[in-house]
């Protein structure tokens, strides 16, 4: 029983820290409306696989480091906040293409994934959850996920942190997500023929928002050294 509730909070970790809206499902929703699921599901992908690497350095240590060194954070905050900016720009030139045109789809079918990819790596939002949230569900222990809402709830969900059905889990709400925002975006394209540009158009915004966030918060600790 404790490991099926591992897998099913694992789940649900995977999908918080996927589904929030931000400059990754801004990328993942610009290339499904734009040039199919395909290709949201393969920018979802690299962000996923953003995500493994990150918990394969969290497994080595080397997430721990990070967060000790704010030199290290700063400049790869910096780096994030420059390169939404610059896919803020993409995403506002995509904005003029449209869902069915094929050619560009199959010329840029890696694009939607080194880009997600690349972003990831840089994105504040995954790498504060690694140094947070992350590293908590490595280590070994126990976590009663309703204890802090009531007293009266203690005992009822608790979660085994460090076991394989947890990050099993984990990964699998990360991998639905991935597959199923892409098919609901090209789903709601199907029915409505000017949602492309105007997804797009929204995917710059975001981006551009966050990034000029980020490079804000970047010169703040930067500042402080």
């Amino acid at each position: 029983m404790s490991t099926l509730v591992s897998l099913v909070a694992g789940i649900a970790f995977g999908l918080a820290l996927a589904a929030p809206p931000g400059p990754m499902n801004a990328v993942i929703a610009e290339e499904s409306v734009l040039r199919g699921w395909g290709s949201g599901f393969r920018a979802g992908l690299g962000a996923a696989t953003a995500d493994l690497i990150f918990f394969l350095l969290a497994v080595a240590g080397v997430v721990a480091f990070v967060r000790r060194s704010a030199l290290v954070t700063g400049l790869m905050v910096g780096v994030g906040g420059i390169l939404m900016l610059y896919f803020a720009y993409g995403a506002a030139s995509g904005a003029r293409g449209r869902f069915t045109d094929v050619d560009a789809a199959l010329d840029e079918s890696s694009r939607g994934f080194r880009k997600a990819f690349v972003l990831a790596l840089t994105n504040p939002y995954q790498i504060v959850f690694w140094l947070t949230v992350g590293v908590g569900l490595l280590e070994p222990g126990t976590l009663d996920a309703l204890a802090p809402l009531s007293a009266a709830l203690e005992g009822l969900l608790v979660v085994e942190t460090g076991s394989p059905a947890l990050l099993v889990g984990l990964f699998a709400g990360i991998g639905v997500w991935i597959v199923g925002f892409p098919a609901a975006l090209v789903g709601a394209q199907r029915r409505v023929d000017r949602l492309a540009p105007v997804v797009a158009g929204v995917s710059a915004v975001v981006l551009a928002g966050f990034g000029v966030f980020y490079l804000l918060r970047a010169a703040e600790t930067l500042s402080g050294l």
